[in-house]
């Protein structure tokens, strides 16, 4: 897809792990972009796709029309957005694809509101993977004006949906994580066993993948976990920030939720020592309360 030269010049604010991928298919899509990172060295990367880097946030924000923002929780982006705000103009969109609690989600839409600006708070799933094809879930919050302006940049990324007012892309995110990380955990316990009663379970993976326990999951994680690779991709840390938020919106909703709790756990067991490492490390804290039971005979493969 490219883009007439007269659509507004986008704002990108984090070239992380996934901001990366994503800003340099918007630049080689045609968006006029300018690239920011708090280590600039990262936003660099993007020069060779023609976006321009900037060395400040006001910098790259100044004189555009839209910002989209993508951070590691919602900290990053409140720390972000009250160094860009001084150098935004009254009706600027800003499209925070990061994940943060639906709490932060409302508290930056009404923050902007009041300068007379616009939100949609538009979490991704996909992973690294999603960000490269440009394959990603994305799912949007706010105005359904707000949504159609950002839908162009959002097909470059993925397929997008307006689930609700500002706030509902973040509880659909959470609902997505608490899936994912439910699942990973669900899908080491099933190799696990398949293992330890003495079946292959790299067969047993095979013959159940294309019945209703198939899943993305199972495909891509299940085949990570027989591998013992744990080279991220998504990471412990993340998954683990996500589910803190999906009990945390539990909580502020009145409802009990066992099942992510205990994915919650499962991965706090690990998060000092594997805060890095992919999140099918689920396996690797199972196997802490299993002694003797391994899944498979080859080494770790672990982020350096």
């Amino acid at each position: 897809m490219s883009y007439p030269a007269s659509y507004p010049t986008v704002a990108f604010l984090g070239i992380g792990l996934m901001g990366r991928p994503m800003a340099a298919r918007l630049a080689d899509a045609g968006v006029p972009l300018h690239a920011w990172n708090r280590s600039t060295a990262k936003a660099r990367t993007l020069a060779t796709h023609g976006a321009q880097v900037c060395e400040s946030v006001d910098e790259a924000v100044r004189g555009v029309a839209i910002v989209v923002s993508m951070l590691e929780a919602g900290p990053a982006v409140g720390m972000t957005m009250d160094a860009a705000l001084p150098a935004m103009a009254p009706g600027s969109l800003w499209i925070d694809m990061s994940s943060t609690r639906h709490d932060e989600a409302l508290a930056f839409h009404a923050r902007l509101a009041g300068q007379g600006m616009r939100f949609l708070d538009a979490p991704v799933s996909g992973g690294v993977p999603g960000a490269q094809e440009g394959t990603l879930a994305i799912m949007a919050g706010g105005s359904l004006r707000d949504f159609e302006e950002a839908l162009p940049l959002f097909e470059v990324l993925g397929s997008a949906r307006l689930v609700g007012s500002a706030g509902s892309g973040q509880v659909a995110k959470l609902c997505n994580q608490l899936i994912v990380g439910a699942t990973l955990n669900v899908v080491a316990e099933a190799l696990l066993l398949a293992q330890a009663a003495g079946a292959d379970p790299a067969a047993v993976r095979e013959a159940i993948r294309g019945g209703f326990a198939g899943s993305r999951i199972l495909e891509l994680h299940g085949q990570r976990m027989l591998e013992r690779n744990f080279v991220p991709g998504g990471q412990v840390k993340s998954q683990l920030k996500d589910l803190r938020n999906v009990l945390a919106a539990a909580g502020a909703a009145g409802v009990s939720l066992p099942m992510t709790a205990a994915a919650t756990r499962s991965y706090e067991s690990i998060e000092a020592e594997l805060g890095g490492a992919d999140h099918a490390a689920a396996l690797l804290a199972l196997e802490r309360i299993n002694p003797g039971v391994r899944l498979g005979s080859g080494e770790d493969r672990l982020p350096e």
